[in-house]
C-alpha cells in the first residue's frame, strides 16, 4: 500500500472528491485508510447510566484506491514510485522525483 499514516492525501472519487486531508489511520490488510474530515458518518450513542445519549460524527474508512498522495511541492496529487537508496527502499513522487520519506 502506497499511503501511510500522516500522509496528506486528496480524494479522487466519491462524495468528498477534491478534498484534502491527513491520514489518521492506515489499514493495509483491508486496503483502507481513515482521513481527517473525509467520509463523515453519524453514530447514535445510546444512553447509559453514566453517559447521555448523543449523536457523534466521525470519519469512516475509505478505500485506498479512492485517494491519491498530495505532493505539497507540486501542489497536486501524484502517484508514488519506489527507488533503492543505499540498500533501502524509498518512496518517490512521480511528478517531482523527490524522495517523500
Amino acid at each position: 500500500m502506497h499511503i501511510k499514516k500522516d500522509d496528506t492525501v486528496m480524494v479522487i472519487t466519491g462524495k468528498d472528491k477534491g478534498k484534502k486531508g491527513k491520514v489518521l489511520r492506515a489499514m493495509p490488510t483491508e486496503e483502507k485508510v481513515i482521513v481527517e474530515g473525509i467520509n463523515i458518518q453519524t453514530k447514535h450513542q445510546k444512553q447509559t447510566r453514566t453517559l447521555k445519549a448523543e449523536i457523534k460524527h466521525q470519519e469512516g474508512p475509505i478505500h485506498v484506491s479512492n485517494v491519491m498522495f498530495y505532493d505539497s511541492k507540486a501542489k497536486a496529487p501524484t502517484r508514488i514510485g519506489y527507488k533503492l537508496e543505499n540498500g533501502k527502499k524509498k518512496r518517490v513522487s512521480k511528478k517531482t522525483g523527490q524522495v517523500i520519506d
